[in-house]
């Protein structure tokens, strides 16, 4: 099996669905010897957060001398950026070998009558199966969906569970209430284990608490009062938290303070479990950290941004960033959404008072027509326009800016990697 071959395998298997639960992943994995019962795991789950979060701790492990894995969903231009170690993305000639491998036992499976493994459960199995031949001493396991029935949990009692910020998403699938969705991500809490948590809403923090007490594990939640901005441009932000002043990140926005001090404080309790960290590696992950995609400036001339807020919560902070970072500033937004995400919700949080709206379909068979989200948009601007490409969206926004514009691409993961292809990245 070839690249191309493992790639065409792996996403032929999404007509499979999505299907919560272990059974599928436990019989793969059982048939491939177990490889995730041999690995040391820092496990992350919640609504937003959770994928900067984690390489945040990837970052300050790795600085660590640790040779760590971190396994993150979904990619933006690569498929292999989902699984790497120390930054390093699994090889196309590993991922084809591997995708062989799980595939053989996939087989078997079959012939024994159980249910084909899911695209997202088949991943998994790669990842694990990679990371156990790679002989990784930690992985930063970011959750796909949910938490307890998600194939990630799989895993036995990780080093840390870390859960960010949790609200409303993909509640068809995790409930309809704060309470119902934090059972679910609360599942990754295991049997004396060790967490630590965003601060959250009480009904939020209620759930986890119980949870912890009956796992009779170990909460730790992170207080942010401490956060102390001292500078932030688009290069990237500094401040100090705790006893560390200086403290300094590439990534925007507010709630990447937070993200930060998680990490921090995760990194401190690793410690505690006999993990070798000091006050130098942990500032060197921080300033190293990269998630590309999150208020991330693609062009100064005109500013450019892309931003992956998917949600209401998302679409909130993104909108408090850029109020944060260009005050004033004439906005231009180029809008693409899944027909199954609350948009409206996200046009209201961002788009009043902005100059214009270019709406565009992204590359994705839940996507919302380019047509029906301008529909949506335009109660809340005046300026609204589809595109037929992105490429075309990019290319009118570049062309027509003036000089104090500010342009930013948000509303799904799904096509911020074709934005960032057209800037050569």
């Amino acid at each position: 099996m070839n690249y191309k071959e493992a790639i065409d395998y792996i996403h032929g298997t999404y007509k499979f669905g999505l299907k919560l639960g272990l059974h599928n992943i436990a019989a793969l994995l059982d048939l491939m010897g177990n490889p995730q019962d041999k690995l040391r795991y820092v496990h992350v789950a919640g609504t937003n957060g959770k994928g900067s979060t984690a390489a945040f701790i990837s970052s300050i492990l790795a600085a660590s001398g640790y040779r760590t894995g971190i396994y993150t969903s979904p990619y933006i231009q690569r498929f292999t950026e989902r699984i790497k170690i120390n930054d390093t993305e699994i090889s196309e000639d590993d991922l084809a070998r591997i995708t062989g491998f799980v595939k053989g036992k996939v087989d078997i499976m079959l012939e024994h009558g159980e249910n084909h493994p899911t695209e997202f459960e088949i991943v998994t199995a790669i990842a694990f199966q990679y990371y156990y031949e790679q002989r990784c001493e930690v992985v930063v396991l970011e959750v796909g969906l949910g938490g307890r029935f998600d194939s990630t949990n799989i895993i036995k009692t990780p080093d840390l569970a870390v859960i960010t910020t949790i609200s409303y998403d993909h509640t068809d699938r995790l409930g309809n209430t704060l309470s119902e969705i934090a059972f679910e991500k609360a599942g990754i809490i295991k049997p004396g284990g060790e967490v630590i948590s965003y601060m959250q809403e009480k009904e939020v923090s209620d759930v986890i608490g119980n949870v912890c007490g009956e796992m009779d594990a170990s909460l730790h939640y992170v207080d942010f009062t401490g956060i102390e901005l001292k500078k932030f441009g688009m290069e990237g932000q500094r401040f100090n938290y705790d006893n560390y002043d200086g403290l300094e990140i590439s990534l925007l926005g507010e709630y990447q303070l937070k993200n930060a001090a998680v990490a921090l404080k995760a990194a401190e309790l690793l410690m505690t479990k006999g993990y070798t960290i000091t006050s130098e590696s942990i500032r060197k992950g921080l300033r190293n950290a990269r998630w590309p995609g999150r208020l991330e400036v693609l062009s100064t001339n005109p500013v450019f941004l892309i931003d992956g807020a998917h949600n209401i919560e998302g679409a909130n902070v993104l909108r408090k960033a850029l109020d944060m970072y260009f005050p004033g500033r004439r906005m231009t937004f180029i809008l693409g959404v899944l027909k199954d995400k609350d948009y409206k919700s996200m046009i209201k949080a961002v788009i009043p008072d902005c100059h214009r709206v270019i709406a565009v379909t992204p590359d994705n068979e839940r996507a919302l027509p380019a047509v029906e989200l301008a529909e949506a948009i335009k109660p809340y601007c005046k300026n609204v326009y589809v595109s037929g490409t992105i490429e075309e969206a990019v290319g009118t926004c570049i062309k027509t800016a003036a000089q104090d514009e500010v342009i930013c691409a948000f509303g799904s993961l799904s096509y911020i990697g074709a934005v960032r292809n057209i800037f050569g990245l």
